[in-house]
């Protein structure tokens, strides 16, 4: 009985909001692993939930993420819906050394300076001090980098996704979020299948 009280005591605390956000995040994720164009308008949705609740949880960096989401949702379903006149499909590629090269500059330079802005910023913007400012901007940083890559069709974008969700797993717990949790460790999976059927995908390509 008390596991049962338990589950309603924690359920009671969980909102629709999140609920729906939760719902619409993991479809969206399935549909992109499953290469469906299908994914970019449900992850619109998602997306603009989570604007709410990272406000609501001072996640401030990850709510100026969604907003660069939503933008990256735009154009990935523009991209995804572009594909050349032979394929069934807009075709997977793999990451180039450029690629790797700028990715670690963009990390390493939004990190320090998005965690600095964000400590900084709260008080004059008479906000609540940001959680976790520095791990905050590091996930959002690789995120920023991830999304793209998700967007243009490279294989290697599933592979930044499961290290910084499991990241993520671990942020929303302590701030209390845990449907978004349970989300994250769900994505974490999801981006693993994912990456396998991507590079099947990409192996038949080559024949």
């Amino acid at each position: 009985m008390q596991i049962i009280h338990a589950l309603q005591d924690w359920w009671q605390h969980q909102t629709w909001l999140e609920i729906i956000g939760v719902i619409t995040g993991l479809l969206c994720v399935y549909l992109a692993a499953i290469n469906n164009i299908w994914n970019w308008p449900t992850a619109i949705i998602s997306v603009g939930i989570y604007i709410f609740i990272f406000l609501h949880a001072r996640l401030y960096a990850d709510m100026g993420l969604q907003f660069y989401f939503m933008g990256m949702n735009i154009y990935g379903w523009y991209f995804w819906s572009k594909k050349p006149a032979s394929e069934i499909k807009t075709p997977v590629a793999l990451i180039t050394q450029k690629q790797i090269l700028v990715s670690i500059l963009i990390i390493a330079v939004v990190t320090p300076t998005l965690g600095f802005l964000l400590i900084k910023l709260s008080p004059i913007l008479h906000y609540t001090p940001a959680s976790y400012p520095y791990i905050d901007s590091f996930c959002t940083a690789c995120s920023l980098v991830a999304q793209v890559f998700l967007a243009r069709k490279v294989l290697e974008n599933w592979l930044i996704w499961i290290f910084v969700d499991i990241i993520y797993v671990g942020v929303y717990i302590f701030k209390g979020l845990d449907l978004t949790a349970f989300m994250y460790a769900v994505y974490v999976a999801i981006a693993a299948l994912g990456y396998i059927d991507w590079k099947k995908d990409y192996k038949k390509q080559l024949v």
